[in-house]
């Protein structure tokens, strides 16, 4: 949960997440939907979903005990290099470096290494200092305090140069370059893409507002993710109708346009509202479900669905 979040985020998340899957075996008995659910709102759902495989194959494969060694790690779903030295470093005392976003950040700084910490060549650079630099005794507590040491004072903005014990040795801060380190990732303009949600309603149901949701494909954005139908063009929306028998039952109600920003690309979302009578032909029941807000379902949804599905509730009060 700690990649790429900060930890004040992540606490309400891990501490439900841990009262739900409470051991290995809890986590890889649960549906995925599940895990998603929990997982709502953190983002990088790619994580989410490789713990529940990870956890999967090892109660299956290993008694639900993690491999002890670094290679063993590494065949295991979204575990890399330093998840690995941080899991035996931290757990079992073993002798591994690791290089997570806080400790290439003190790295950058304390020797003033040069290029984006994401390039290859700046990345065998980091490895090799961190490798040289820790200690073959209490290396755990050497990895916790680096992690700690980049949280804290040496932050990413506002660093605490002052009361850091590496200052009178660190090279940016006695070269005062510390707003050059680490060096920032080359500037690239993202893509704009276009889509349209269809936010299918039922208006044969007779209680409450029934809404139409898809789980999305594994891979890709918002992966194994339910969200709304998602068309390219306005004209495709006529031949998604069409294909799944759909019959309108009133005007489409088009909403404001916002924009949704991925790691590599804008999303320019147009949410229509799509009032339908429900066809006769018998859907796909693990790939559509219609959504009833008053009656939920643990789902795991993008953070823009779950605020559209308040907006239409609103709009049908």
């Amino acid at each position: 949960m700690l990649q790429q979040t900060q930890v004040k985020t992540v606490i309400p998340y891990y501490l439900k997440f841990m009262q739900r899957f409470p051991t290995v075996t809890a986590l890889a008995k649960a549906p995925q939907d599940d895990v998603l659910h929990l997982w709502t709102g953190l983002g990088y759902y790619a994580r989410a979903r490789n713990l529940h495989r990870t956890a999967r194959i090892i109660t299956k494969e290993h008694s639900a005990q993690l491999p002890d060694s670094s290679e063993g790690l590494q065949e295991l779903p979204g575990i890399g290099r330093s998840t690995a030295g941080a899991i035996l470093s931290l757990a079992k005392a073993q002798h591994h470096p690791i290089l997570d976003g806080n400790v290439k950040r003190i790295l950058c700084r304390y020797f003033r290494v040069q290029g984006w910490s994401g390039h290859s060549k700046t990345q065998k650079i980091l490895w090799s200092l961190a490798e040289n630099i820790t200690p073959a005794k209490h290396c755990d507590k050497f990895n916790q305090a680096m992690m700690d040491l980049g949280s804290s004072l040496c932050s990413r903005t506002r660093p605490q140069c002052i009361h850091c014990p590496l200052n009178k040795t660190c090279e940016a801060y006695l070269h005062q370059e510390l707003t050059a380190y680490p060096n920032p990732k080359p500037k690239k303009d993202k893509p704009v893409k276009s889509a349209y949600l269809l936010m299918l309603t039922n208006e044969n149901s007779t209680s409450d507002l029934e809404i139409l949701l898809e789980k999305r494909p594994e891979q890709g954005i918002w992966g194994s993710l339910w969200s709304f139908p998602q068309c390219e063009t306005i004209n495709e929306i006529e031949q998604w109708l069409d294909k799944h028998y759909y019959e309108l039952h009133e005007e489409k109600q088009f909403f404001p346009e916002f924009r949704h920003t991925f790691s590599h690309y804008h999303l320019q979302i147009t949410p229509v509202k799509i009032p339908v009578k429900i066809p006769s032909q018998i859907m796909d029941d693990n790939h559509f479900i219609w959504f009833n807000r008053k009656k939920p379902l643990k789902l795991g949804m993008p953070t823009p669905i779950k605020n559209l599905i308040s907006q239409l509730a609103d709009t049908s009060i």
